[in-house]
């Protein structure tokens, strides 16, 4: 079961701040709870509802064993997204948490075949330098093929493993990623992502609305999606041992 949320858990995490008025997006006007010195204050109530109903969508994609591309190139949070979803596959290295902080390649949806083929030839230099097989080139070569490795891991760091279209995608900044929603909406791909009152948050399956550049606000989300996603992957592991 998935705990309910707090809205004054969220209040804390300043959570309801969101844009100066003449910044918001007509249909993020629903979200608002009121304009209180010319910025934007976000309903919590509405937020806790709308982050229970991601929450239950991620801890059943977790229990059916999909994956879930978490997505943020923003400079403030990249860092610390980077690593709640380092530490979620640690402890699940069998789970399917992806994610993207470098820089999003246009066409990694809608042209996925070639952006695999990439990710596959960084994995076998991967493997031929672990291997050895650089040894016997020239130290030029072996120079070249290090700063190719290094290029293409820049970009795909946190997909290497990814062998299909992802099951989901959780983005934060909708309004920043909006190539990725306009790909995962031709995909017909779930997405869950933080809503801001400055973002059209209609593309969006799944929209929280939330404060997406406070480090705080952007922690306390994404940790409450990634505990919701293990614990649909710990269900299933359950089920899994009963059958």
């Amino acid at each position: 079961m998935i705990k309910k949320t707090n809205p004054e858990d969220l209040l804390a995490q300043g959570i309801h701040l969101g844009h100066k008025s003449a910044k918001v997006h007509p249909r993020a006007k629903q979200y608002i709870y009121k304009i209180e010195r010319g910025v934007a204050i976000i309903d919590l109530f509405k937020t806790a509802t709308y982050l229970d109903k991601a929450k239950e969508f991620v801890f059943d994609l977790g229990k059916q064993n999909k994956s879930l591309l978490v997505l943020t190139t923003k400079n403030q949070v990249k860092n610390l997204v980077k690593e709640l979803c380092q530490n979620q596959i640690k402890n699940d290295e069998n789970g399917h948490i992806l994610y993207i902080t470098n820089k999003w390649v246009g066409g990694f949806l809608t042209n996925f075949e070639e952006v695999s083929k990439n990710i596959k030839k960084a994995n076998q230099l991967k493997k031929e330098k672990k291997e050895g097989a650089w040894d016997t080139f020239p130290k030029h070569e072996r120079v070249k093929f290090e700063k190719k490795l290094r290029r293409i891991l820049s970009i795909y760091q946190g997909v290497e493993k990814i062998e299909k279209l992802p099951d989901a995608l959780f983005i934060i900044d909708v309004k920043r990623e909006n190539n990725a929603v306009l790909e995962a909406q031709q995909k017909n791909i779930p997405i869950v992502a933080i809503a801001d009152t400055d973002a059209n948050p209609d593309p969006i399956t799944y929209p929280i609305p939330a404060n997406d550049d406070a480090v705080t606000s952007v922690k306390y989300i994404t940790e409450q999606i990634l505990d919701a996603y293990n614990k649909g992957r710990k269900a299933a592991e359950k089920s899994k041992i009963k059958g």
